[in-house]
């Protein structure tokens, strides 16, 4: 079962979209005209945004890509963790660097603080 519709018509019913200047190289064509698109989906609270080209369809059919793409994201089912208890061995190994590291910063102390 699908959380959210990935379809194009749906999208566009359930998102808000917002135009903005675009930043970066470009000159007056680009610091004139509001080519960025922002896209928000309201159901699941994701924002993207496209400014790379200086078309805003061109931005806009980006965005709206990237917004499926992480949708398909959400879309998957999450594999249960399975709890592992760690193996005596590897316990023991645990505790035995624990002991070595500290008779290395015992070593460390002046004489009158070893006890």
């Amino acid at each position: 079962m699908k959380k959210y519709s990935l379809e194009r018509e749906d999208l566009e019913k359930e998102t808000e979209v917002e135009f903005f200047r675009g930043s970066g190289p470009g000159g007056q064509r680009r610091n004139k005209r509001e080519t960025g698109v922002r896209i928000r989906h309201v159901p699941s609270g994701l924002a993207v945004e496209a400014q790379e080209r200086a078309s805003q369809q061109q931005n806009r059919e980006l965005a709206f890509e990237r917004l499926a793409e992480l949708l398909e994201e959400l879309n998957m089912p999450v594999k249960p963790r399975i709890p592992t208890k760690p193996s005596r061995a590897s316990q023991e190994e645990r505790l035995r660097g624990k002991e070595e590291h500290s008779q290395k910063k015992l070593q460390r102390r002046s004489p009158r603080m070893n006890f």
